[in-house]
């Protein structure tokens, strides 16, 4: 099994960036799946951005497009970094990770929330 933890929230001035990390141990050998959720005050959670950690496949809410990108490096740690933030980003960022996930089945797995393991998640509040 995998397991994730969140780091990098925050609070932040409208317009600043911020950079969430997540940092997955465990069976980490295996090909396994990364993906961002979040949720805003009053609202479901929701689906953000995606990676596969074996060989980098990528989804992104396509309304997140242009100040959301997803990244991941070699030590088991994926990125979400986020610029422009505005007063709609304040919430709750949770990390979630699925073994066996492919870059087939990335993007349903991220609309249905099909994942195994979830961090705790990661405040981000920003101010005026």
């Amino acid at each position: 099994q995998v397991h994730v933890v969140e780091s990098g929230g925050g609070s932040v001035q409208a317009g600043g960036s911020l950079r969430l990390s997540c940092s997955a141990s465990g069976d980490t050998s295996s090909a396994y799946c990364i993906a961002w959720f979040r949720q805003l005050p009053g609202n479901e959670r929701e689906a953000v951005a995606g990676i596969v950690t074996s060989g980098g496949a990528r989804y992104l809410h396509t309304p997140l497009q242009g100040r959301f990108t997803i990244s991941h490096d070699n030590a088991n740690n994926v990125y979400l970094d986020i610029k422009n933030l505005g007063p709609e980003d304040n919430g709750t960022y949770s990390c979630a990770a699925e073994p066996g996930c492919s870059a087939l089945n990335l993007g349903p797995k991220i609309v249905r929330q099909e994942f195994t393991s979830w961090g705790q998640g990661t405040q981000i509040t920003v101010v005026p």
